[in-house]
């Protein structure tokens, strides 16, 4: 029993924080101080890429931006054409509604590439 007890007291003390030293400044300072150098080594690990590559990743992006621009300006008008021609089938005018099949048939064949 009172070897269990010491054991206990053993551990404990063996757990026990190390004591700070200095102040809580030289402490931070010490941190920063060892953050940026790990900083500096880990750049010092990183393969940059050549300017070839760069200027073909830069290309790609501008390609999938501008067919993005196209695709969303597309839907755009469609949308637009649509609404207008459900106000003016609300209106009621037989002009209206047969300009909504014509235009409805388009839409449908331009969406789906007929």
């Amino acid at each position: 029993m009172a070897d269990e007890k010491k054991e206990v007291v053993k551990k404990t003390a063996e757990t026990k924080k190390p004591k700070k030293e200095g102040n809580i400044f030289s402490r931070a300072w010490k941190r920063i101080k060892k953050f940026f150098k790990d900083e500096k080594g880990e750049c010092k690990k990183v393969v940059w890429p050549s300017f070839k590559t760069v200027v073909k990743s830069s290309l790609v992006v501008l390609a999938v931006v501008a067919v993005t621009t196209v695709v969303i300006y597309g839907i755009d008008q469609g949308l637009s054409a649509l609404l207008q021609l459900l106000v003016g089938l609300a209106n009621g005018s037989e002009e209206t509604t047969e300009a909504a099949a014509e235009v409805t048939g388009g839409m449908i064949h331009a969406f789906f590439g007929f």
